[in-house]
């Protein structure tokens, strides 16, 4: 199962949040987790994901540079680092995870396991 603890909300552009993702069910350090995100109206995107084990990402182009994907194996917890936050980035964040490290499987919203996501609104 995958349990997503987060801490969503009203940010201010220019500002910083952080994302959390418990993970249980699963052996979290050979695993893919990652975050993707659905604005309104518009499709669920790729964010960024995370090999557990190789520590390998990717990141979607928009958010390169200002985003941080990091897993802690101490807690099996996969972090989201928000930084210098736009208005684009207001959106429901959604957790997802495989229980193999397979990070492309992952990135083409093939996940096993979805958290239930949390709003980030990002004001202008």
């Amino acid at each position: 199962d995958v349990q997503l603890q987060a801490w969503g909300g009203l940010v201010q552009t220019g500002g910083s949040r952080r994302l959390a993702c418990a993970a249980s069910g699963f052996t979290f350090d050979s695993a893919a987790i990652g975050w993707f995100r659905q604005a309104p109206e518009k499709e669920r995107e790729a964010v960024a994901v995370i090999a557990t084990s190789s520590g390998n990402t990717l990141y979607a182009d928009s958010v390169k540079g200002r985003f941080t994907i990091s897993s802690d194996s101490a807690t099996n917890t996969v972090y989201l680092q928000m930084d210098n936050m736009k208005p684009e980035d207001t959106a429901i964040y959604y957790c997802t995870a495989h229980s193999r490290p397979w990070l492309l499987h992952l990135w083409q919203g093939r996940g096993a396991y979805w958290g239930q996501g949390t709003q980030v609104t990002v004001s202008s």
